[in-house]
């Protein structure tokens, strides 16, 4: 297992960082393997997949850059720079545009864990990897952005709140299949075998993006490292929590679609974001939802976070138990 030696300072300062490049290129990489992981993503490669594919049929070196880039196990490095706090998607794919030809090349035989085919053997790599990044952000990531943003932002102010309520320990379990705290100021990023890294004095960053089963970690140096996880997935497809009929037929749909959305913190405007529904009727429906103790609030820094009580916990989960549901 990779992991990584982290010191209390290291961990005090590390946050939370939404980055448009990265979830940009986790579009990428679910357009590369073409593996939804829910029927949201499945409807978003069926809107993108087939131009995209169009556009690697007429540029096989791209198309070859892009399967000797993205490895099993390790990508190459110059694909994905490290996220930084308040960056812009045009800021970070100028550094994928900036990367030496000879970076590019010795990184891909790191991904390759091999000699790089001879069609690559060439100047542009960083050129055609920015522009096919551009051609994924523009058509296929730039359209949801607003509301992509507005989920990743729930993911991390569920984060924060776990945080709060189990300490680090309980929120780094979760990140991701592979992630978990080993104790001993050791954090466990993935399931391969790679050699520990001491980063103890770093700047640490984790990044949440949409696109579930991709993650992935990056560093800079030895001055900046980040964390890139899938949030979580009822955040990521919005219609991915289907609504008992039965609780439907109880609350009324809209109401019982704010109510099963509760199993983790969420916010009024993040409940806009991920029911579709507006603000004015989400408020309403949470007020009803208190008033009837299904739902408690609380504040989280300078967000109020609601949740389920426990009946409200009970009665979803019951209501989920009798196997009827209502998109």
């Amino acid at each position: 297992m990779g992991w990584w030696q982290i010191n209390a300072d290291t961990l005090a300062g590390s946050r939370f960082v939404i980055s448009p490049f990265a979830e940009a290129f986790g579009s990428l990489r679910l357009l590369d393997t073409a593996e939804p992981a829910h029927p949201g993503e499945r409807r978003w490669l069926e809107a993108h997949l087939p131009d995209y594919r169009r556009r690697l049929a007429r540029d096989p070196v791209t198309a070859l850059l892009v399967r000797a880039g993205i490895g099993t196990e390790w990508t190459a490095d110059f694909l994905a720079p490290t996220p930084r706090d308040g960056e812009t998607f045009e800021q970070a794919v100028a550094q994928v545009r900036a990367a030496s030809p000879a970076t590019a090349r010795a990184d891909l035989t790191v991904s390759l864990r091999g000699p790089v085919p001879a069609p690559l053997e060439r100047d542009d790599l960083p050129e055609r990897a920015a522009d096919l990044l551009t051609y994924v952000w523009t058509t296929a990531v730039r359209p949801y952005w607003d509301r992509r943003r507005r989920v990743l932002e729930a993911d991390v102010v569920a984060r924060t709140a776990q945080v709060s309520r189990g300490g680090w320990a309980s929120a780094l379990d979760t990140l991701r299949p592979g992630t978990r705290w080993l104790g001993e100021n050791r954090l466990q990023v993935n399931a391969h075998e790679y050699p520990p890294r001491e980063i103890s004095g770093a700047e640490l960053v984790f990044v949440p993006i949409t696109t579930q089963r991709i993650g992935w970690v990056s560093w800079e140096g030895t001055e900046r490292y980040a964390l890139v996880y899938p949030c979580a997935g009822a955040l990521a497809d919005p219609g991915g929590r289907p609504v008992p009929a039965s609780l439907a037929a109880l609350l009324g749909p809209a109401r019982a679609a704010v109510l099963v959305r509760l199993g983790s913190p969420l916010s009024t405007s993040q409940l806009v974001a991920v029911t579709g529904q507006g603000l004015g009727s989400v408020g309403r429906h949470l007020r009803v939802l208190r008033d009837a103790g299904l739902v408690e609030r609380r504040r989280a820094g300078r967000s109020v976070l609601y949740s389920w009580t426990a009946a409200g916990q009970v009665l979803v989960e019951a209501q989920n138990r009798s196997g009827t549901h209502r998109s």
